[in-house]
């Protein structure tokens, strides 16, 4: 039997540090039952990747679900109910893609207060529905429960017919790369939050980058396909997610922060906290991944929003991330990408 601290609260450890608890929990618990011959055996991925992963008929299944808390992912000046919904479905979204799943179904729990308005609710829907139907997702449920606080609990079914790209397959030598363009999330919030630092510049490309993520569905199936095995998408900030990788798979990983990808309007916008928002904004859902040089060189020119390479895998200190500049020399930038229990 697992044994806690009684005395501890979440706020002391971090969102992964409980996560990790959680999951030794349930497969001490349900390794007898694996034996036994039940559903379980079926399962090639548990907690701790993108998304959970079982055998089906032909294919692999996958599941993965998200919540959004007013106040926690959102408030009145951050987002309106029309993009928290398309947020809400392309985040879930965004985990199959880095697994190199198609989606296919959705599940929506909503907690609603009971002073809210069903206009509200309906521009919610319109957000979702446009995600759905953009990315060809059929929304098939879900409930409606009385709560203090507003909450969507969307939980995302999709498939593969490749083995699923897993955060525990980076190995060394492997090159460390990301789809697309990292900061745009961060530097949209911030103007939405009033810290527009270069008022003649347009802000609305960011903030759109915020309030309406496009989850790189294509590009996964592209990397699965190609032979690439370890992914994650950027949902926390690159330094956590890298840092995932690192501990799932034992290994550590060097960072060149030139090659660092950064949104051309965040570095307009916020020249001095660009390089910091691409590496711990979080939420700009793009995909980090690892493979041989041979596989990234088949790779480039195939990804419609581009492949950048920004390090390597090292056989060294399992979960350690370590950040360089171009001449080689060490940067020191602390690691504040999105934590529940530590912010």
């Amino acid at each position: 039997m697992i044994q806690y601290n009684v005395a501890m609260y979440v706020r002391e450890i971090s969102e992964v540090a409980l996560i990790a608890r959680l999951a030794k929990q349930i497969a001490t618990a349900t390794s007898s039952s694996t034996a036994n011959g039940s559903a379980s055996s079926k399962i090639i991925v548990t907690i701790g990747d993108d998304t959970a992963a079982w055998i089906g008929s032909g294919e692999t299944e996958l599941l993965t679900t998200d919540t959004v808390v007013q106040g926690v992912h959102f408030t009145p000046e951050t987002g309106t109910w029309q993009t928290v919904g398309w947020k809400g479905l392309t985040s879930n979204l965004s985990d199959i893609a880095s697994m190199g799943g198609i989606p296919t179904y959705a599940v929506v729990s909503l907690g609603l207060p009971r002073d809210m308005l069903v206009l509200d609710v309906e521009n919610l829907y319109m957000g979702l529905l446009e995600a759905a139907n953009t990315y060809g997702i059929t929304i098939v449920g879900g409930d409606i429960v009385a709560s203090p606080v507003f909450f969507m609990a969307i939980a995302q079914t999709g498939i593969t017919q490749q083995a699923p790209m897993l955060r525990s397959e980076a190995r060394p030598g492997d090159q460390i790369a990301v789809t697309g363009l990292l900061g745009g999330s961060a530097a949209g919030l911030a103007i939405l939050l009033g810290e527009m630092t270069a008022k003649e510049e347009d802000p609305q490309q960011l903030i759109e980058t915020h309030q309406q993520p496009r989850p790189r569905i294509k590009e996964g199936q592209i990397l699965v396909k190609a032979g690439v095995t370890c992914a994650t998408d950027v949902s926390d900030g690159l330094l956590i997610n890298l840092g995932t990788i690192c501990a799932s798979s034992g290994h550590a990983a060097r960072v060149d922060t030139t090659l660092v990808p950064i949104h051309p309007e965040a570095t307009k916008a916020f020249p001095k906290k660009a390089l910091s928002m691409a590496l711990n904004g979080g939420e700009d859902y793009e995909l980090l991944f690892t493979a041989s040089p041979d596989i990234m060189t088949m790779l480039q020119g195939r990804l419609e929003h581009g492949l950048h390479i920004i390090g390597m895998i090292m056989d060294s200190t399992p979960s350690q991330v370590y950040l360089f500049d171009g001449n080689g020399e060490p940067v020191e930038l602390p690691n504040t990408g999105w934590d529940h229990f530590r912010r």
